[in-house]
């Protein structure tokens, strides 16, 4: 990844939106993009931001203490962990010391010492597609009965749910998310509606936001797509959001005055981010072309809707996750915009889903926008507005002029597209028990999720030595601007209890015992790194800190740090009960993307991506058999201690 700084200028935000009839043109982001997103009012939503705390700088000894506890299961020898340890320790006395004075003193001039370090090096300066590396996606469930039972009518409901979300939003009345500890951090909602990002020529991109929270009358349209042509539909009129027939009307009209393909400019966002900036400018050379980008930018959020039938678990993950080839052709892609951070998908059998781009927001608030509009829409009792108008306006098609060059580029990005989507497998499973049996066993779901991972990774490896780490992604919203910390899952006691699984001189009493320490060492983990007490962000600052020439301290190329956070296994948890398909993909080529929910009662789900040359398929039999092994092994313990 490319991490850096601009030092040039564009033109600001207000010039962007003056610029309706003339040329936009890229050239490095300006230094402020980031507060360009207006704050939401504080009437409720943003009530408790002022109280939040500063991310906290952990301690230097406490990080490093955690990060050799973190190193023992990772190295391959005794002799490979004293080497690394002893690092640490040089490390901890000599420049880890003055990085560490020098990132206190960061963080007293700063509101938030990662934020800009963590935007670019996390994701605006990561320059292959946002597609399967970065993007994730939610399929929903399908359309209850009293609803429309059509494409048309099932977009008609979403996008009438999502913008009435987006005026609650922008009044600030949609309480804050919390915990029972209080508050969470609010900021990333400012870029939910009427943003989008944009491609950096310089190496690293930016968003761009359209946002005007606290107006008392709505306005502001959205994107459709159908068949690769842009439509732009008014959604609302007279200060209100349309009805859902009137939507449904309009949205219809677009699949009746949409019957062949267009160019498909689209999937030019699905490219290398360096490619998508070069070909940015040159789709943007064009009056037209510089008006419907801002169309697109400044829109609430995009509704793509897909000519694909997805009928099983698979095929709607990957139709939603990276569209489908058909012809060798990537259809799916050719119709989204993969750079805004909410576009809804509509296939042509009314199944639907949302694909999130991840640079400015994280899972969670689109979790609750698609839980509330869908909890919202499902409701008998919803008001579907007004019915539909006689002399309602049309929706406005928004043809880019294709020139000779991006007619080259979309050929190029097209065979990209489908070098990309045909290097990835997608496989799942479903346990034949849920969070109800777990609970009644005395264990935190996600431990227990997490603890069968590992087990079928052990196994999955066989004799092989462990080459590299687990990833699960912890909030640090409670904290103002707060993103993630990593919980690095592998450790010595999850480690003792998957050798002990297999070895038939351990009982079963004992295995349990294992287990708990696991699970109970796991919970821990996950604690501290909510509480921003983890490894990797605050190794990554001191690592920022870094003067021109000087010496990268040996702790950072060692082998057993580097195998540490080289993620094979990138794991994360999300629940909604609307979802029935969820995930994203690997962070590594050799590695795994594994989402799983904890929060049916009669089931886990666990979905598991990888490129094809790894043994995607086998490795979820090992997820399949470790469940098994995990329930059969608290069974059998709770059945004995009840005989006696």
């Amino acid at each position: 990844m490319l991490i850096g700084r601009s030092r040039c200028f564009i033109p600001s935000l207000s010039h962007w939106r003056s610029m309706a009839s003339s040329t936009i043109r890229l050239t490095q982001r300006p230094t402020n993009w980031k507060a360009a997103a207006p704050d939401i009012p504080s009437t409720v939503t943003f009530a408790g931001q002022s109280t939040l705390p500063k991310l906290p700088v952990p301690k230097l000894t406490d990080t490093l203490g955690r990060l050799k506890e973190s190193l023992k299961p990772i190295s391959w020898s005794d002799a490979e962990f004293e080497a690394v340890v002893n690092k640490i320790d040089e490390f901890e006395k000599g420049k880890g010391a003055e990085l560490h004075d020098r990132l206190l003193k960061h963080n007293e001039n700063s509101h938030h010492w990662l934020e800009q370090w963590w935007d670019d090096g996390g994701y605006q300066g990561y320059r292959d597609s946002v597609i399967v590396n970065v993007s994730y996606y939610y399929g929903f469930d399908s359309q209850p009965a009293h609803l429309p039972q059509n494409p048309a009518g099932r977009a008609a409901v979403i996008a009438r749910g999502a913008m009435l979300f987006r005026e609650q939003l922008q009044q600030g009345l949609i309480p804050p998310d919390a915990t029972k500890e209080g508050p969470l951090c609010m900021d990333s909602y400012r870029w939910m509606f009427d943003c989008c990002r944009v491609p950096g020529p310089g190496g690293l991109d930016w968003s761009v936001s359209y946002a005007k929270h606290g107006e008392t009358r709505q306005s502001g349209h959205i994107i459709v797509i159908r068949k690769n042509r842009f439509w732009k539909v008014d959604a609302t009129h007279n200060g209100s959001v349309l009805g859902t027939k009137e939507l449904e009307k309009q949205i219809q009209y677009i699949y009746d005055y949409t019957t062949m393909d267009y160019p498909g400019a689209g999937i030019l966002t699905a490219s290398n981010r360096d490619v998508w900036a070069k070909d940015y400018n040159e789709l943007a050379s064009t009056p037209t072309n510089t008006r419907i980008l801002h169309d697109i930018n400044s829109a609430a959020f995009i509704i793509s809707l897909d000519d694909s039938t997805p009928s099983n678990f698979v095929h709607n993950s990957r139709a939603l996750w990276h569209g489908d080839i058909v012809d060798g052709v990537p259809r799916g892609l050719r119709n989204r915009w993969s750079d805004k951070p909410v576009n809804f998908v509509v296939f042509d059998n009314s199944e639907a889903g949302l694909v999130g781009e991840h640079s400015v927001m994280d899972g969670t608030p689109t979790v609750r926008l698609c839980d509330e509009v869908l909890d919202l829409t499902y409701d008998p009792k919803f008001d579907h507005g007004p019915p539909a108008s006689l002399d309602s306006p049309v929706p406005q098609p928004l043809d880019f002029e294709i020139t000779p060059a991006t007619k080259n580029a979309i050929e190029k990005a097209d065979a990209a597209a489908c070098e990309l989507i045909e290097s990835q497998t997608l496989n799942y499973h479903k346990t034949t028990y849920g969070k109800k049996a777990i609970k009644q066993f005395g264990v935190s779901p996600d431990s227990w999720a997490q603890m069968i991972v590992q087990l079928a990774f052990r196994r999955f490896l066989g004799n092989k030595k462990r080459y590299g780490g687990t990833y699960e992604a912890a909030t640090t919203r409670k904290f103002y601007k707060g993103r993630t910390e990593a919980i690095r899952v592998v450790t010595s006691e999850a480690d003792a209890w998957v050798s002990s699984m297999d070895d038939i001189s351990v009982s079963h009493e004992e295995r349990k015992k294992l287990f708990d320490a696991a699970t109970q060492k796991h919970v821990a983990l996950a604690k501290l790194a909510g509480n921003a007490q983890g490894v990797d962000r605050h190794m990554f600052g001191l690592k920022k800190l870094l003067q021109s020439g000087e010496e990268v301290p040996t702790i950072f190329n060692d082998p057993v740090f580097q195998r540490s956070s080289h993620w094979v296994l990138s794991t994360s948890a999300i629940f909604s009960k609307h979802f029935s398909v969820y995930g994203w993909g690997e962070v590594v080529p050799d590695g795994f993307g594994v989402a799983y929910m904890t929060g049916f009662d009669d089931y886990l789900q666990y979905t598991i991506t990888s490129r094809k040359e790894m043994p995607n398929a086998e490795f979820v039999q090992e997820i399949a058999k470790a469940a098994e092994d995990l329930y059969n092994l608290h069974s059998s313990i709770k059945n004995r201690r009840a005989q006696l």
